[in-house]
């Protein structure tokens, strides 16, 4: 856990997107952000120099108790597709998009056959905010799950939302994704 709390160096976008840095394996990231979006909380947050750390995920998820085939994401996977990928399948994107629109000047929509949300054309205005303030470090384990639940259950992470109900954003953030997605299913599909 130390190694996310206290990391050695922390990696930009564009080191993860360029180098071979992340490994293809299992394990646990922590995201560590220079500028905020305005009203998130940071009281308590650990801080690395002049960043503030705000959400941890893992890869792969823990594998399905029904049978189901277990997933083979890895950190480098996870990691990338969050540094590049869209609001659909990133709820870190999801997530700095919805809190960062009206700054930013994007809308999330729907995209495509009209049941995917996505920023359109804003994923790349959020990629570029990314590679400005998102900085992302991990470790390497087999059950990441497990110390993910550890750390969620220790470390002040605004941006979590699964297993963090308790924490006092937690509210705050899900009605600002809410309202975004409320908002999308009024307007007209972006194709």
């Amino acid at each position: 856990m130390q190694s996310l709390l206290n990391p050695q160096r922390v990696w930009s976008r564009i080191e993860v997107l360029d180098d071979d840095c992340v490994p293809r394996s299992p394990g646990v990231y922590a995201w560590y952000f220079r500028d905020l979006p305005p009203g998130v909380p940071t009281i308590d947050c650990v801080k690395h120099t002049d960043l503030t750390l705000l959400y941890v995920g893992i890869a792969p998820k823990e594998p399905p108790k029904n049978g189901k085939p277990a997933s083979v994401r890895t950190l480098r996977s996870r990691i990338r597709y969050h540094m590049r990928g869209n609001a659909y399948g990133s709820t870190l994107r999801l997530t700095l998009g919805c809190l960062l629109s009206e700054q930013l000047g994007i809308q999330l929509r729907r995209v495509g056959s009209g049941n995917r949300l996505t920023f359109a054309d804003g994923e790349a205005t959020l990629s570029t905010w990314m590679e400005q303030n998102a900085f992302v470090c991990w470790t390497v384990c087999e059950r990441p799950w497990r110390l993910e639940r550890e750390i969620i259950g220790t470390v002040n992470l605004p941006f979590n939302l699964d297993q963090n109900s308790g924490h006092p954003y937690c509210s705050t953030l899900r009605a600002c994704r809410a309202a975004s997605r409320e908002k999308a299913r009024g307007l007209p599909v972006v194709l």
